[in-house]
C-alpha cells in the first residue's frame, strides 16, 4: 500500500482561481499517478490555459456537449480527450463551476518511477501533452476523477517553486486554424531548464 502525505495534495481552492494563475503556479508541482500499484511521479514543466465558450482555442467554443461536459464542473477534476487519433491529453479543470475552463498539462520531468515510465515511452522524452499521458498510463477512464482527492489513483501535489526568470510565455500550440487573437494569447507556460538539479 502506498502511503500518500495529504497535506502536499493542491486543494480545491488551488484550482478555483483565474486559469492563467492556475496554468503558471502548477509548474514545479507534482503530478503523481498510482498504475500498476507503482507510484509514478513527474514534476510539471509546461502548461497552457484555456478559458471559456469566447476563447476559439477552447473546446468549450461549441458549448457544453458530452466531451466538454468535465470542464464545466468542479474545479480540481481531470478532463481527458482523445485527438490526433491516438494521443490522450490531460487537462485539470479550473475557476468555479459552470464556466468551462482548464489547464493542458504539456510535459513533465520524469522524477519517481521513472523506469517504469521511460519502459512505457520506449526510452523516450515525456515532453509533450500525448508523451506524459502514454508513460503515465492516463486514459479516458481518468476523466472526471478528482485530482484534490488522494485516495484517487491520480492527483497533484506541491511541488518546487519555479521563480520568473526560469519561465517562458507564449503563444499556444497546435491550434492550426484559430483566428486571431486566440491563435497568439500569451497562454502557455514553459520552465526554460531542468526542474531537478
Amino acid at each position: 500500500m502506498i502511503s500518500v502525505v495529504k497535506k502536499l495534495l493542491l486543494p480545491r481552492k488551488f484550482y478555483d482561481r483565474p486559469t492563467l494563475t492556475v496554468a503558471r503556479e502548477l509548474l514545479g508541482a507534482r503530478l503523481v499517478r498510482i498504475l500498476d500499484g507503482v507510484k509514478l511521479v513527474g514534476i510539471i514543466s509546461e502548461t497552457e490555459a484555456y478559458i471559456g465558450e469566447d476563447d476559439l482555442a477552447c473546446h468549450a467554443k461549441a458549448g457544453r456537449t458530452k466531451r466538454t461536459d468535465p470542464m464545466y464542473g468542479p474545479p480540481g477534476h481531470a478532463y481527458i480527450y482523445f485527438t490526433y487519433g491516438n494521443h490522450w491529453m490531460l487537462n485539470v479543470v479550473t475557476e468555479q463551476e459552470g464556466f468551462p475552463a482548464a489547464v493542458l498539462i504539456r510535459a513533465i520531468q520524469p522524477l519517481e518511477g521513472v523506469d517504469v515510465m521511460m519502459e512505457r515511452r520506449q526510452g523516450r522524452d515525456t515532453l509533450g501533452p500525448g508523451k506524459l499521458t502514454q508513460a503515465l498510463g492516463i486514459t479516458i477512464s481518468e476523466n472526471y476523477v478528482d485530482l484534490t482527492e488522494a485516495g484517487s489513483s491520480l492527483w497533484i501535489e506541491a511541488g518546487v517553486k519555479v521563480p520568473e526568470k526560469s519561465v517562458t510565455i507564449g503563444a499556444r500550440v497546435g491550434l492550426n486554424k484559430t483566428p486571431e487573437p486566440w491563435f497568439s494569447k500569451p497562454w502557455r507556460f514553459l520552465v526554460k531548464d531542468t526542474i531537478l538539479k
